[in-house]
């Protein structure tokens, strides 16, 4: 941990002092060994993911396509902060620089941004899928997929570029000590002297947006899904359509629901602390769940996965037998 004089010299830098996700709790130490934990969970999870869909012939559809984007930017996500507490936890320095706390920034808006969108596209792809059968390879070919991931990438990265700067160049005249983990825009904000209520308008109504658009896409595609799944006269297609929305159902209403509870409800709705806990709860647990979510309940992935592992096995035996 840092000494005092240590946080007084900080203090009067210009760097910002990030307070950690436990802070000085008597088990810290064992809080941020389970982070750790989680940590290389979540980059073994989504890398083992990424790679599966590209090697697996059977798992190069747009379905699994996404799906490989989506732990892409998982694993960036969680890279992004995560380290930098870890490090700061080993180290004892918690400081982090203005232009590190502006990348940090640009970097978590750009893949939130770019995931929004993404889940938005996966639950257009799941409607084409179910509703739209004929049409689907037409609806869904590699240019459309190709097109709506790389717009989802470039309206993520707009996001940063235009919230970042404005964060950034606000004049922070009191504590320079940010009550989170990483830069987030709405915990660094609480440091600045200026009048903050018209920004905080404008990133209000830019999260309405980004969040609104999305939501809209997602509900009429799974409320057709859903009409369409009540009319199937075969249970068994019901259980199919309704077991390959499902995983996507669930991770939608976890980022969406923390997202939306720590940027568009009031101040007076949550603490400081809620939001580092709710935070943490999109930025380290979610990127563990989503691959647990589309493996575990995904007999394709399962499938290819013990193929690959088979395959592996065999190979070790030959290469044995010709030692």
């Amino acid at each position: 941990m840092y000494s005092g004089s240590q946080n007084s010299q900080n203090q009067t830098s210009n760097d910002f002092i990030l307070v950690g996700l436990f802070g000085e709790t008597k088990h810290a130490l064992l809080l941020y060994t389970a982070t750790f934990i989680f940590f290389l969970m979540a980059l073994a999870g989504n890398a083992l993911l990424i790679i599966l869909v590209h090697l697996e012939p059977r798992l190069h559809t747009p379905m699994y396509f996404f799906i490989s984007q989506l732990s892409l930017m998982d694993l960036m996500y969680i890279s992004v902060t995560v380290p930098k507490m870890l490090l700061g936890q080993v180290t004892g320095d918690h400081t982090i620089s203005p232009s590190g706390c502006g990348i940090q920034m640009f970097f978590y808006l750009t893949l939130a941004g770019a995931e929004f969108l993404l889940l938005s596209a996966m639950a257009y792809d799941r409607y084409a899928a179910i509703c739209r059968p004929l049409h689907y390879p037409l609806l869904m070919n590699q240019r459309v997929c190709v097109c709506l991931v790389s717009g989802c990438w470039f309206v993520g990265m707009v996001d940063g570029f235009v919230v970042t700067p404005i964060a950034m160049n606000f004049p922070f005249c009191h504590s320079r000590k940010i009550l989170s983990f990483f830069c987030e825009a709405p915990a660094l904000l609480k440091l600045s002297c200026f009048d903050i209520s018209l920004y905080k308008m404008v990133m209000y109504l830019c999260c309405v947006l980004m969040v609104l658009i999305p939501t809209v896409v997602i509900s009429s595609s799974y409320a057709l899904i859903l009409h369409l799944i009540h009319r199937m006269s075969s249970s068994e297609s019901r259980r199919k359509a309704f077991a390959t929305c499902s995983s996507h159902m669930i991770v939608v209403l976890l980022f969406f629901g923390a997202t939306i509870y720590t940027y568009m409800l009031p101040d007076s709705y949550h603490t400081a602390e809620q939001d580092m806990m709710v935070s943490a709860f999109y930025t380290i647990i979610t990127p563990v769940l989503n691959p647990l979510i589309y493996s575990l309940r995904n007999k394709d992935v399962t499938g290819a996965l013990r193929s690959r592992l088979q395959s592996g096995l065999n190979l070790r035996k030959v290469v044995k037998r010709k030692a």
